[in-house]
């Protein structure tokens, strides 16, 4: 399944932090952290998780593959195409929605 950058927060970190730090850590790649899309919660079978979403601009290099098996850049209107982890789904929603698709 396909899940957007990132990962948990650590102790004194901001979720913007969490963010950049994690770009970093799994894509060797830095981002403007933008708007707030948002925040939901679902339940796994593993235990629940707390996902943040925010809009950003890539700054300097491409991603590159670290820890990941592919990376894709898709447009919004092909969001819905993907496989996406039930707990991005609103994420994607919410993009399509804010961009009329």
């Amino acid at each position: 399944m396909w899940e957007f950058p990132g990962g948990k927060i650590e102790l004194n970190e901001s979720p913007e932090q969490a963010l950049q730090r994690e770009l970093d850590e799994e894509l060797r790649c830095s981002a403007e952290i933008g708007a707030h899309i948002n925040t939901t919660e679902y339940e796994y079978d593993f235990g629940i998780v707390i996902l943040t979403t925010y809009y950003c601009s890539l700054k300097g290099d491409e991603p590159q593959l670290t820890e990941h098996s592919e990376i894709r850049w898709v447009q919004v209107a092909e969001l819905d195409q993907l496989d996406w982890a039930p707990a991005d789904i609103p994420a994607v929603e919410q993009v399509m929605r804010d961009f009329q698709v």
